[in-house]
Order: structure tokens, then C-alpha cells, then sequence
């Protein structure tokens, strides 16, 4: 067993550690089970992080393993993402990724034991006349019409069903087991149903599909899963997953173990919901970096360390609760705020024209890549005649507590000079498009020589080298906490979760791509480089803020 000094501790592992201290099992093994029908988000992260995590400290082993039991909304692309965010987060699964169709002659062979075994048939019955029958939660359901053909009977139906002779919704295959229980899902639950689609893994071989609950808990059995671990709402289907187990032959005992599902605020985590904004064009797609996909988070530039950080501090428990959108935030902000380098961007800007500078001077200078990271170097930025500054960063009057540039008042451009600002150059409008500045020229990297004190910095971008660049704001996809909670979620879409700004950033980033990671934009936030850069002007997506302004509005 691993080193146990640091591990972090839940329910499921103090479980874990009884088992192992018992000798019920000798080494652990679990599993991540996707439904290839969508891509993952944070809460799936939460389970891969516990699965792969758990499978890591205890030196035992986890399966990828693929739900794919519905042809019909399934697609191999989703696989193919799927594997990609598993590696991402810095996980490998044991051996080649499993399929549940890589069991499905042996599925069958165990449904035909069922129906052998009396415990279940092949009911005619429609869906509505199933549901009828199926009861209430304070009423017991009436058994189906078809619940005591003979095992022959079934036998020969099921047949027919494997051949494709029904067609799709004439018939299913029950599990026989008590339609007065006062959990539904073990009222004769399907364990087969038609379905004529072709499979990315089987193509046409099958017609018959297996449900999840009948398919799920004989996979885990077949790969000697030892601790199954799910989410909540599969609480009761645990009667289910040790139904099947116990009724078929079949040597592993695999068991379930529940923990609570991650809920996020100001975003939404059902599939379903997922797939309406997408489908809907209220995002621009699954991987929009306002969506909690791990595609998404992956595009507006979040680490896989700052996901596994956030899944570590939110912990492992049984109770459902709304996890603040500000831990994972602060989880990004932290880890980049020690790993980022360094760099200018201006993102609304307004010309500096520094007159006691020549037209023709260019002045190169260096730049610490992280102020208190020396390890990361420098960086050359250039100096010239005119230069571009945040348009907020300038005021023509303001009172002692705006410590940017003012007219007539000095200010430090950010690892260069002390300028001052003289007069300003407007349009019709009033606008102010141009402020003409001199620069004291024996202020590089000291303060002023008679000794007069400059407290205000800002940052800034040499117009003769700058680079043009997009800039993409994201903010929070909805404006209310829990958007599930509401009539129509849609409807508390935050319509400023995405504005675009068109600006500058040095000449350091002219090459910047996707792979390079994060920057801090100083004084701005924390930024990525967007698969949408061109070579005609650079894409910018903000991962997250300097600080957390949300919590202000929160709290007022």
C-alpha cells in the first residue's frame, strides 16, 4: 500500500482500508464508466480524480470503461474526447479502454439464464401500459399480463427479439422480481429492449440492446471491480446491481458504494441542459469556455492542476450541497499566480505620445518573465515614441486616490519610465484619442533624482511593436446560483458572460499558441492563447480574474 501521510481521507477509503486490513480483497480495483453520448464536465472530473485517485494511492488499478448501450445518441468522437480529458487530468487507465459492448454475448447469454430461471420474460405491453401498471411511490404496481408466460414461451420471444422479427417498442425484456416494492426500480425494471441502430463498437451485429442497470453491475463483476463507486440518485439501483449479481452464475461479488454528486454555482451540470445550450446556439459549443466542460475549462485556459485541486478541496461526502463557483476560481487564480509568467496587454486602448522622444527611437528593454520567480527569466520589450495605455488608466482630473496618469501628473510605464502627461488631443465627440506625455529619461528602474515620489504604476504596450490582438471576457454563464432551480434556465442566461475587446499585447506574444499555456496580463487577469489566433492577429480567452469581484457583488 502507498504512502498514507498525505492521502487524503473519505468515507469510500475508510471503507477501502477495512476491506484491505480484512483481506476481503486483496487489491483494489476500480473503474470510470462514461456514456459516450456527450461530453464530460467538472462533475465528471470529481469522479475521475476519486476513481483514478484512489486506484493510484492504493496501488491498485482503474478500467475506462465506455456505457455504450445506446447506439442511438452515442458517437465515437465522444469516446475520443472522453480519453482526451481523462489524459489531460493526468490519469491512465489500466490496459486498453473497455466497452461494455465487449460484453454483450455474455449479457445476453446471462438474460437467457434469467428467463431459464423464471426471473424474467418478455413483455408485450406498451409504454404507456407499462407505466400505468408500474404504480406510485405511495401505490404498489399490478403485474403485467405477460409476468407468468412459461420459460419456453420467453425463450422463443426472446429469440425472435435477437433476430429483429419485433419492431422497436412491441416488445422488452423484465426482470422478475416484485412489482410491490417500494422501490421502483425493482418493478420488473427492462433489462432488454429493440432497437435498431448501428453501433460505433458491434455495428450491426445486435438489435437488442441491454439497459444500463443490467449491464453496469455484470461489467464490474466481469472486470473484478472490487468498489463500484456512483453518485446519489443510484442509491436504490443498488437493490438492482445486487439482484442481478446474486441471480446470475458468476464467481465476482462486486459491490456499490455511493457519494454525492458535484453542484456548481451559476452553471448547470444535467447533460441534458448541457445539450439544449448547445443545440439551442446559447454557447458556441461544447468546448464554449463558459461551459463547465472539461473541454470547455481546458480551452479558457484552466490547468489540470487546478481541477484536481478543487475536486481535492471540495472532499468526498454523501451530502448534496452548491459548491461555490469562487473555490474553483480561487483554485485557477492560486495555481497560476505562482506558474504564469508575465506580460503586457492592453485591451482598450489610447495613445501615449511621448514628445521628447524621436520619431525614430526604439529601445529595447528587459522584463522579468515573474517578479518572484527569478528562475523564469526576462523578457525583451521595446520602448518608442508612442506607446498605447488602458484607456481607464488616464484621467484629465481626478482626486488623490486615482494613482494612474492624470494631466499635468507622473506616472511609472511598468518596467520603463516616469512620464507625465501634458496635454490631450480629442475627436468631435469629446473623445480623448491622444495624450502627449514627456518622459524623464534618468528614471529607468529608479526613482526620480530630486527625490520626487511617483506611487503609481501602469502597464502599457510600444505601439511600434505591438501585436494585434483579440480579447474575449468570459463571465459567468448565468446570473443567478442555481439556474436549475428556475421556470426556464435559459432564461437566466447572463447576457454579458462574453464580451470581446480588440487591443494590443507586446511583441513577446507574436508567436503565442494553445500550448503555451497561461500568461498573466499585468494588472488585467490571467489569459490563454484561443485555437482561433490567426497569423493576422492573436485570440485571447481571460481564464479568471486577479481577484475575485464577484464576491463583493455577493455580498453587498
Amino acid at each position: 500500500m502507498a504512502e498514507t501521510e498525505n492521502r487524503p481521507t473519505n468515507f469510500i477509503r475508510q471503507i477501502i482500508d477495512k476491506d484491505l486490513a480484512s483481506g476481503l480483497h486483496q487489491q483494489v480495483k476500480t473503474r470510470f464508466p462514461p456514456e459516450p453520448n456527450g461530453y464530460l464536465h467538472i462533475g465528471h472530473a470529481k469522479s475521475i480524480c476519486l476513481n483514478f485517485g484512489i486506484a493510484e494511492d492504493y496501488q491498485g488499478t482503474c478500467n475506462l470503461r465506455f456505457d455504450d448501450t445506446n447506439p442511438a445518441k452515442e458517437d465515437i468522437s465522444f469516446v475520443n474526447s472522453i480519453k482526451q480529458d481523462v489524459h489531460w487530468l493526468g490519469f491512465e487507465w489500466s490496459g486498453e479502454a473497455r466497452y461494455s459492448s465487449n460484453y454483450f454475448d455474455r449479457l445476453h447469454g446471462f438474460a437467457i439464464e434469467l428467463i431459464e430461471k423464471g426471473l424474467a420474460y418478455v413483455d408485450f405491453s406498451t409504454h404507456d401500459e407499462m407505466r400505468e401498471l408500474r404504480g406510485t411511490l405511495t401505490e404498489p404496481g399490478t403485474n403485467s399480463p405477460y409476468r407468468d408466460t412459461d420459460v419456453e414461451t420467453n425463450l422463443q420471444a426472446f429469440a425472435k427479439m435477437a433476430k429483429g422479427e419485433y419492431q422497436e417498442g412491441q416488445c422488452s425484456l423484465r426482470a422478475k422480481i416484485d412489482m410491490s416494492s417500494p422501490f421502483m426500480c425493482m418493478r420488473d425494471p427492462v433489462i432488454y429492449r429493440v432497437k435498431f441502430a448501428h453501433h460505433h463498437q458491434t455495428k450491426d451485429k445486435w438489435c437488442i440492446y441491454p439497459m444500463y442497470d443490467f449491464t453496469h453491475c455484470i461489467s464490474d463483476a466481469i472486470e473484478g471491480i472490487t468498489h463500484s463507486l456512483c453518485t446519489l440518485e443510484f442509491q436504490d439501483n443498488r437493490r438492482l446491481y445486487d439482484w442481478v449479481i446474486d441471480n446470475i452464475t458468476i464467481d465476482a461479488r462486486p459491490r456499490q458504494y455511493e457519494f454525492s454528486r458535484l453542484n456548481l454555482e451559476y452553471t448547470v451540470l444535467s447533460k441534458r441542459r448541457l445539450i439544449q445550450l448547445v443545440d439551442e446556439g446559447h454557447v458556441s459549443g461544447w468546448d464554449d469556455p463558459r461551459m463547465p466542460t472539461i473541454a470547455g475549462l481546458r480551452r479558457r485556459g484552466y490547468t489540470p492542476g487546478a481541477v484536481k485541486e478543487f475536486c481535492k478541496r471540495i472532499g468526498v461526502t454523501k451530502m448534496d450541497n452548491l459548491v461555490e463557483m469562487g473555490m474553483l476560481e480561487a483554485c485557477i487564480r492560486d495555481d497560476l499566480n505562482a506558474n504564469a509568467p508575465r506580460a503586457m496587454a492592453v485591451l482598450e486602448p489610447v495613445k501615449i505620445i511621448i514628445e521628447n522622444v524621436s520619431d525614430d527611437h526604439t529601445e529595447t528593454l528587459q522584463a522579468p518573465n515573474h517578479p518572484n520567480d527569478e528562475s523564469m527569466g526576462k523578457r525583451e520589450i521595446t520602448f518608442s515614441r508612442e506607446v498605447w495605455i488602458e484607456a481607464e488608466d488616464f484621467r484629465e482630473e481626478a482626486n488623490k486616490k486615482f494613482k494612474r496618469l492624470v494631466l499635468g501628473k507622473e506616472v511609472r510605464l511598468r518596467n520603463a519610465y516616469v512620464i507625465k502627461a501634458e496635454r490631450v488631443e480629442k475627436d468631435d465627440a469629446g473623445n480623448v484619442t491622444a495624450i502627449y506625455c514627456t518622459y524623464d529619461a534618468d528614471t529607468l528602474g529608479k526613482d526620480p533624482a530630486d527625490g520626487r515620489k511617483v506611487k503609481g504604476v501602469i502597464h502599457w504596450v510600444d505601439a511600434k511593436t505591438a501585436i494585434p490582438a483579440q480579447f474575449r471576457l468570459y463571465d459567468r454563464l448565468f446570473e443567478v446560483p442555481n439556474p436549475a432551480a428556475e421556470e426556464n434556465f435559459v432564461d437566466a442566461i447572463n447576457n454579458d458572460s462574453l464580451v470581446t475587446k480588440q487591443g494590443y499585447v507586446e511583441r513577446s506574444l507574436a508567436t503565442a499558441s494553445v500550448e503555451d499555456g497561461n500568461w498573466q496580463f499585468e494588472r488585467t487577469g490571467y489569459f490563454c492563447c484561443d485555437k482561433d489566433s490567426s497569423d493576422e492577429q492573436r485570440v485571447f480567452n481571460q481564464t479568471v480574474g486577479l481577484r475575485d469581484t464577484w464576491a463583493k457583488i455577493e455580498n453587498k
